[in-house]
């Protein structure tokens, strides 16, 4: 006859588990001595060893008490389905695991890899942090809903990028987002935008660049941080430059 301490210890389990297994009805409990404890037999510890093998293995506990009252023919179905139902619990898991290991990827777990490289092109040219989340987010949402559209542009912001003339201009309206609105520096920057385009023309085939969604235009201008006061004195100085209309410099950059 052995304490429940003594047959935990026997087990290599605690002595809480042992309690929890009395309470879910695995373990028989055994009568009290004289001195009200608990004594334990043989049977009892190997019952415990046969609970702890099984809810190791990765038998549910709901399914132990009839593992161990089974016959061996019993015994075996049941031990197939607990592996088939193990095999999917771990098949879940790695799709959890792979999951997880997406989002360490950053970018890459929203947007597609051409539009993750380009984005980490702009951050090895100096760009802003600030300005990178804006490009991710108006891709990820013109991918979204205007997926033909957004493939033509972004086919034109990475013919674009190459030219260090628009790169300098970027860079120049990336830091522009922190001018107050009534610096002198934006009518220069607004003209020499106006230049870069006039001489490249409108789009990668030099033609009309197609329309995003009406939605999708109208969630991208007003997304957090899309604009800053500086940014919306280039646009309105774009404007008189165009006599009312809206030409494709400013619109285009950050």
């Amino acid at each position: 006859m052995i304490t429940i301490g003594q047959l935990a210890a026997y087990a290599g389990v605690t002595i809480k588990a042992v309690r929890h297994y009395h309470k879910r009805g695995l373990l028989e409990e055994p009568a009290r001595d004289s001195s009200g404890y608990r004594r334990y037999t043989a049977q009892h510890a190997i019952d415990l060893v046969k609970i702890k093998t099984l809810a190791e293995a990765g038998v549910p506990l709901a399914r132990v008490k009839e593992l161990l009252a089974a016959g061996p023919d019993q015994f075996a179905a049941a031990i197939t389905e607990v592996d088939r139902t193990l095999q999917e619990r771990a098949k879940e898991l790695r799709r959890t695991r792979d999951r997880i290991a997406r989002l360490s990827a950053g970018d890459r777990l929203f947007v597609p890899a051409d539009v993750a490289d380009y984005l980490d092109r702009l951050r090895d040219l100096g760009v802003s942090g600030r300005a990178v989340q804006m490009e991710r987010d108006g891709w990820i949402l013109l991918r979204s809903g205007s997926p033909k559209a957004a493939a033509v542009w972004f086919a034109d912001k990475l013919d674009a990028i190459r030219d260090p003339e628009f790169v300098a201009i970027y860079l120049a309206y990336d830091v522009a987002y922190d001018w107050p609105e009534d610096d002198p520096r934006l009518e220069a920057l607004a003209g020499r935008s106006e230049r870069w385009f006039a001489r490249r023309g409108d789009g990668p085939a030099r033609g009309k660049q197609p329309a995003a969604d009406p939605g999708i235009a109208q969630l991208m201008a007003t997304s957090t941080g899309a604009s800053s006061p500086a940014w919306d004195r280039l646009k309105e100085i774009q404007r008189e430059h165009a006599n009312g209309g809206s030409g494709p410099g400013v619109q285009k950059l950050p």
